[in-house]
């Protein structure tokens, strides 16, 4: 280099010192000229940032005891005050990072002028960042502007503008927080590779320790990452890290903080980190294990949808204790998986269970057979089977029940009086496109059906006979009585809410855009009058629509709770960081029908485990105890469902064919297989997986009676 460049690069810098020192006065003496006026016109902006967007931390999910069983996150982080940090990881971090930490005032003028110098020499570039700097800086691309790649990349971009705005804020903060404060929080907002951020996490995940507890060796290692991550991250770049520890390790010594006898015997030590990686739990759902992780899905499901944004759930560090029984959730599970191995390919059954209740409907279980992960080759999944419209083929005759309600709410029929059943029917209301149906209209058939068999149902019988054995012809006949329309909307009312807005090819989102109804139209008005046909589809009773099992078991407890809807609930409750109750959004309770129809319903369907279809589940089961219930089955045995509720409990089981949903099912000793040829039916697997996690759950509970019919309902 030329003498004369070294001259202007020594004229620069003075003038540089000179618009630097200007800065720092700048709120005494004024402005200096362009930069610092940019300067002061973002450092008050930037210090209010600092100080009301808070460190990104983690959300605990408890069950209903308070059991932590997931953690979300998109840094892991845990907190820790000034007291929780050892002298050997703060005096690890002050001798490399910043030797004059205690005696600068936030800006180290000395070591400021030193590494300018060397930079304009040609020598090694050289850093003159303090901890307060580093901490003013990181918290930017950490905190303020995470996920944001342009404002990181201004936040530490080589520019006058910014070394003045960084360390105007750093005095600023030097004068409202002690040292051992700016050291504390430098440690708590730092990343330590790996989504690690925080000295608290950091001793978890890499020595499964507390920050408390730290060996000098650990916190030489954790001290030297914070320069650069991923170059140093001990898993990766073992010897890139032991090389980093080990400078730490002598700078200690050069501070006079560490005895070169003790340096020398530390340098022999292994780095002493956790085998196979940091020891953090998992960032999602994942992390509540096979048997929580449904349930786990739900809660965040359900919070963004409630108008919780995720970014705010991942980082809001929230305690989110759910309405979760941890007995009631491996009672669901041991019973789904005793009846459908986890598994077999192409087959779900899964259990949901609410809480009835005129105030709020709790979700106490959500299980499946499957175990919720992302290794499908061990039976698991992440789809939410028990709570989403996931049963595509349907819940056959479960479907009933809306039909029974609505026709009873118009006083068609009542519980007790008798409606048609006769063996086959050809409706004139509802018409189809089979050629084989009596035609009614140019190019238009009836819509005709039979009953399942022959010879086992009367031409007529009481619609609680009907409930419990389930003639399709009496159903479609008071389908047609009460209306479509009417139909629909009881299904929507008592439960269906996401079922009915969904679409019926899928169960997914409807979009507007798609020539074909099934996908452009929801449930709620493609089955209706002039939705996908001119007076609706009279399939709609047999439950040949996608189907949430979460929203049918909450129609039982609708049912059970006097005809009050509510939303199905996983939160109890909500606490912030701070751990002062954080509101959320929910929808409130609905009388969607008089407690009256409500009862006499409960009345007109507690014959299904003694005279209908799951009698001889509940036998085998040895049940005795009051119950309302009601099987479903699609054609071909393809799915099959079982709703059912006691005064302390409602639930639905179903079993489904979630990837491939063309075929039947066929029931065998302990497993469910998909067929061409199904005999499964809703009083076979699904109502076993009822019965069997019930009969565990309510051991030792009352045996209580269901409320009386409404003479109003009765004939």
């Amino acid at each position: 280099m030329r003498k004369t460049d070294g001259l202007f690069k020594l004229l620069g810098l003075c003038v540089l010192a000179g618009i630097l020192v200007a800065g720092m006065l700048f709120p005494v003496v004024g402005g200096i000229g362009v930069a610092s006026n940019k300067a002061s016109e973002t450092v008050d902006s930037m210090s209010a940032e600092l100080a009301t967007v808070p460190p990104p931390l983690v959300t605990k999910v408890t069950d209903s005891a308070g059991n932590l069983i997931a953690t979300l996150y998109d840094q892991y982080r845990i907190p820790t005050a000034p007291s929780q940090i050892n002298d050997a990881m703060k005096w690890a971090l002050i001798s490399v990072e910043d030797r004059r930490f205690l005696e600068h005032h936030g800006v180290d003028w000395k070591g400021t002028i030193r590494a300018a110098l060397s930079n304009s020499t040609g020598a090694d570039t050289q850093g003159a960042s303090t901890l307060t700097q580093q901490y003013v800086k990181n918290y930017l691309i950490n905190v303020v502007y995470r996920g944001d790649a342009i404002g990181q990349q201004k936040a530490q971009e080589q520019s006058v503008a910014r070394k003045l705005k960084e360390a105007r804020i750093a005095i600023q903060l030097e004068t409202k927080m002690t040292k051992d404060q700016i050291l504390a929080s430098y440690l708590n907002v730092v990343e330590f590779s790996r989504k690690i951020y925080g000295i608290g996490a950091a001793a978890q995940a890499y020595f499964n320790t507390t920050p408390e507890k730290l060996t000098v060796p650990q916190a030489a290692l954790l001290a030297g990452m914070v320069n650069n991550p991923p170059v140093f991250d001990p898993w990766g770049h073992p010897e890139n890290a032991t090389q980093r520890r080990n400078l730490v390790l002598d700078r200690m010594v050069d501070n006079r903080k560490l005895a070169p006898a003790d340096a020398e015997r530390f340098k022999a030590e292994p780095l002493g980190v956790v085998p196979d990686g940091p020891a953090k739990s998992a960032a999602n759902c994942t992390g509540a294990g096979p048997e929580n992780g449904f349930f786990c899905q739900y809660v965040e499901d359900y919070l963004l949808t409630n108008g919780m944004s995720k970014t705010d759930l991942y980082t809001g560090g929230y305690t989110i204790r759910t309405t979760m029984d941890q007995n009631a959730q491996h009672q669901a599970k041991v019973s789904a998986e005793a009846q459908v191995k986890k598994t077999q390919k192409n087959v779900a059954n899964t259990l949901s269970l609410v809480r009835p209740g005129k105030d709020r409907h709790e979700v106490v279980a959500l299980a499946a057979n499957k175990d919720y992960g992302p290794d499908a080759s061990k039976g698991q999944t992440t789809y939410a089977l028990p709570s989403d419209v996931s049963n595509v083929t349907g819940a056959g005759s479960d479907y009933k029940i809306f039909t029974a309600a609505a026709a009873l709410e118009q006083h068609k029929t009542g519980i007790f009086a008798q409606i048609q059943t006769p063996q086959s029917y050809a409706s004139k209301v509802f018409t189809s496109d089979q050629r084989n149906c009596p035609q009614v209209g140019l190019g238009t058939y009836a819509y005709c059906l039979s009953n399942y068999g022959e010879g086992i149902y009367g031409a007529s019988m009481t619609l609680q006979q009907a409930l419990a054995t389930s003639p399709n012809t009496g159903f479609v006949i008071l389908e047609e009585q009460a209306g479509m329309t009417a139909v629909l909307d009881m299904a929507r009312r008592l439960g269906m809410r996401n079922t009915m807005a969904s679409n019926s090819a899928n169960g997914g989102p409807v979009d507007p855009a798609n020539k074909d109804l099934r996908y452009s139209l929801p449930q709620q008005k493609y089955y209706g009058p002039g939705g996908g046909s001119k007076n609706g589809f009279g399939s709609f009773t047999l439950g040949v629509s996608p189907t949430s099992g979460l929203e049918l078991a909450n129609v039982a407890a609708t049912l059970m709770s006097g005809g009050v809807w509510c939303p199905p609930t996983p939160i109890a409750s909500i606490t912030d960081r701070d751990g002062k109750p954080k509101a959320f959004q929910e929808a409130k309770c609905e009388q969607v029908v008089p407690e009256g129809l409500a009862n006499s319903l409960v009345v007109g369907m507690s014959k299904d485990d003694t005279e209908g279809t799951s009698h001889a589940a509940a036998q085998a089961a040895g049940w005795t105890r009051p119950m309302i219930g009601k099987t479903g089955t699609t054609q071909e045995s393809g799915s099959a469902a079982f709703v059912a509720a006691v005064p302390q409990m409602a639930g639905a089981a179903m079993v489904f064919r979630p990837d491939n949903p063309v075929g039947g099912l066929c029931d065998g000793a302990g497993n469910v297989t998909p067929c061409a040829d199904g005999n499964m039916f809703g009083g076979k697997a699904p109502a076993r997986t009822w019965f069997g996690a019930m009969n565990a759950i309510l051991a030792g509970q009352p045996v209580l009676p269901l409320p009386p019919s409404d003479p109003a309902y009765e004939h």
